[in-house]
């Protein structure tokens, strides 16, 4: 049906290649973008030989809107896939805006120079996205991404009035790694040392850093410490769905990872400012990403499973009710389809799937919309189809 592109050849960019060449009755044609084309011409290569489908790659600089621009025109996707970093996502949807295409990403908008993030640089391209005609879906992940979609699927069909979320987002797999980050190192740690915040009855309340935590029973799992973090779809969420009195976002982390995080700050190499090093200016975040195990290649030796959904009280037909949605997803399963860990698979599906309702008109409008504003049901169906089914207690114990 449309030409596809899509930005970025980490492990989130693999699994959504993956995941579009499972589709080729959509995404019709696939192309594979990132700074070094050579990423993309392995994923290319790997994917041509698993599904026999032509990805063609292409090298850009997303921090370029001119190079975007001349790469967009000259491809003419349909729809472009974000997967690149969060400090690119601006330059991505002005460069969407210039060349006529539709946007989707798995997450909002950072300033490279600030560990802060917030909808409200995006949200400020509604009109021009808006009076182009044009489509831009924000936050097309797991979470975010599917935390929302099951959010606004419990308001749909389980609550008149939702009152209580809480996102739980457990890992327990193990990549027999002394430290590594399931994600993009800068973003993961930048995103785990900022203060904490949740929303309750009207107003953000800030915590510190990873100050607040509990014992929380995961499906299959069994008790994780859980951290209370800030994270970016609780800010939409409320918006959209402003009888909720308290929304909290919570993350299981081991305590090895904890202490090697504490001795990174520690030392100086979570910060995000540059020094001077033999005359050459370097963020030494920047340096410890480099250093560390790639995302990408912890798939191989991945145990276990990650545990993410959402645990919401309400009301329904006057009477009080409980909801848990949830996936429960197999690294050693990601890997074996995609060559990849859960983490990346889990963000990866939810993005294809968002991209293919827009392009069989599932999801329709002009305009930045995050994915809780559209309807649920066939994302729903077809992200369970591609591989993250979900599961769902009605009226259980939720412990929150």
């Amino acid at each position: 049906m449309s030409k596809v592109l899509i930005i970025g050849a980490g492990g989130v960019g693999t699994v959504v290649a993956h995941k579009v060449a499972q589709n080729t009755d959509v995404f019709t044609e696939i192309m594979l973008a990132s700074r070094t084309k050579s990423k993309c011409d392995r994923i290319a290569e790997d994917i041509f030989n698993r599904y026999n489908v032509k990805i063609q790659t292409a090298q850009v600089d997303a921090d370029v809107v001119e190079d975007l621009v001349a790469l967009f025109k000259s491809f003419g996707p349909k729809i472009v896939i974000n997967v690149a970093l969060p400090y690119q996502d601006l330059t991505i949807m002005e460069a969407c805006l210039q060349a006529g295409c539709n946007y989707l990403d798995t997450a909002n908008y950072e300033p490279k120079d600030e560990a802060h993030f917030e909808y409200s640089w995006q949200w400020a391209y509604h009109d021009r996205f808006k009076e182009a005609g044009l489509c831009a879906i924000l936050g097309c992940g797991f979470d975010p991404g599917c935390s929302a979609v099951y959010t606004a699927y419990a308001a749909k069909h389980h609550f008149d009035e939702m009152h209580y979320l809480d996102i739980v987002d457990c890992n327990a797999g193990d990549h027999h790694k002394a430290f590594a980050t399931n994600f993009n190192p800068e973003i993961n740690i930048r995103e785990i040392t900022q203060n904490g915040r949740y929303w309750q009855d009207g107003q953000w309340v800030t915590t510190g850093p990873l100050e607040f935590h509990q014992p929380i029973t995961y499906p299959e799992i069994g008790p994780r410490e859980s951290y209370l973090l800030y994270h970016e779809e609780l800010e939409s969420l409320v918006k959209n769905f402003p009888t909720i009195k308290r929304a909290r976002f919570w993350m299981t982390f081991g305590q090895e990872y904890l202490t090697h995080l504490r001795v990174i700050q520690n030392i100086g190499m979570a910060r995000i400012d540059e020094i001077d090093y033999n005359g050459q200016k370097i963020v030494p975040l920047q340096f410890l990403k480099a250093v560390l195990p790639a995302p990408e290649e912890l798939g191989e030796n991945y145990t276990g499973y990650t545990s993410i959904g959402c645990r919401i009280r309400g009301v329904k037909d006057g009477q009080p009710r409980t909801y848990y949605i949830y996936n429960n997803c197999s690294h050693q399963e990601a890997y074996r389809e995609t060559g990849t860990q859960g983490v990346s698979y889990t963000t990866g599906v939810p993005a294809m799937t968002g991209a293919y309702m827009f392009l069989t008109g599932e999801w329709t409008g002009a305009g930045v919309f995050n994915v809780e504003e559209f309807n649920p049901d066939p994302f729903l169906k077809k992200v369970a189809e591609s591989g993250l089914p979900w599961h769902e207690v009605i009226d259980g114990d939720l412990e929150l």
